[in-house]
């Protein structure tokens, strides 16, 4: 999964006054009670590692069918419709788009194909990034706890399912802070707000209806996912590579950011054929903290195709386009990602070319 919670946090905070106020006329007995039953509903306590490793998990070993709603303060608001299973040791999600144009994406583990019905095109491509909430690489990572704090917030109801509320705080203004609402059996994330370093939602998505534990056959979304008849099959070809080894750097990491995969995409050249020298292809380095990340293109400047330099907000994601400063100027930079552009900015900066 690649939130109002003020709204939440008041209306919590005159539900405790009035059970201060009820509380003063009961027994000592009655009160003692009270205090154990609301402590039953705090969210349990856990780690920053411990809770995002709940989640994840959450994720991947539930089958479920719901619809899904994205939304940002702007009005933007795109739905899909998801269907998850796990068969083993694989992974099997479709995901039908509700609004915009028709889409359909099928997801084998890391094989994902996106039917366009409208051009009758089949996209195929394996991700090594599968942009699900949280983003964490296979192995638990305990430095995430050197970025971010948790605090429980506390309990309640999305589509039907029992939630615990948390909190993720940024240390530092590279990367926003997070409420979530996790299934209080699965650990499934229900609802996720993003927020800024101002504690404004900058978005928000969750379930509008859910059901866990569906019965959702493997056999009949692989049969979708292979029936490609009337479609042109496109596929996006990635040749796994590294920075060095196509001469690029940062010159000063970026806190909390670690690399998670290096491609490079072949440019087609004039006769059809791909191009055969190195520089010409596009290339595409990705970070991510666990939760963020972050993906730089970098391509050839062409002044006759690359665009001007600018900025782009949808949601929580950022985007920067920029030709890159001497020496690395013929070149072109887009830096894509959930996080503040300052995140972005530091990326960019941080570039430099070595060869």
């Amino acid at each position: 999964m690649p939130f109002s919670a003020r709204a939440f946090v008041l209306v919590f905070a005159a539900f405790c006054l009035a059970q201060a106020a009820t509380a003063q006329t009961r027994s000592g007995t009655a009160n003692a009670k009270s205090a154990a039953t609301a402590q039953t509903d705090e969210p349990p306590a856990m780690s920053v590692t411990e809770w995002l490793q709940r989640m994840h998990t959450g994720a991947r070993q539930r089958n479920y069918v719901g619809t899904f709603v994205v939304s940002a303060p702007g009005g933007d608001l795109s739905s899909a419709r998801i269907w998850h299973v796990r068969d083993g040791e694989h992974q099997i999600e479709r995901i039908e788009a509700l609004t915009g144009p028709p889409r359909s994406t099928f997801r084998r583990n890391r094989n994902v194909m996106t039917f366009l019905p409208e051009a009758k095109v089949v996209k195929v491509e394996k991700r090594e990034n599968l942009d699900l909430f949280p983003n964490l690489p296979d192995k638990p990572d305990s430095s995430i706890g050197d970025f971010y704090d948790v605090r429980a917030i506390g309990k309640d109801r999305v589509a039907g399912f029992d939630a615990d509320v948390v909190q993720l705080v940024p240390h530092d203004g590279l990367r926003f802070g997070y409420r979530i609402w996790s299934e209080r059996r699965s650990g499934l994330v229900v609802k996720l707000q993003t927020v800024d370093s101002d504690s404004r939602v900058v978005e928000q998505s969750a379930f509008s209806e859910l059901q866990l534990d569906a019965p959702v056959k493997a056999q009949a979304l692989a049969q979708m996912m292979s029936n490609t008849a009337g479609y042109r099959v496109e596929k996006l070809e990635l040749e796994r590579s590294n920075a060095q080894d196509e001469g690029w750097t940062l010159r000063t990491p970026v806190a909390g950011f670690k690399p998670r995969s290096f491609f490079r995409r072949p440019t087609t050249g004039d006769d059809g054929g791909k191009a055969k020298q190195q520089d010409a292809a596009t290339v595409q380095w990705t970070f991510s903290d666990g939760l963020a990340s972050v993906s730089l293109f970098i391509e050839r400047y062409d002044p006759a195709r690359s665009p001007r330099d600018g900025v782009l907000t949808i949601g929580a994601t950022n985007a920067i386009r920029r030709r890159l400063p001497e020496p690395a100027s013929d070149w072109w930079l887009t830096a894509v990602g959930e996080v503040p552009q300052q995140t972005l900015n530091a990326f960019a900066q941080s570039l430099a070319r070595t060869r």
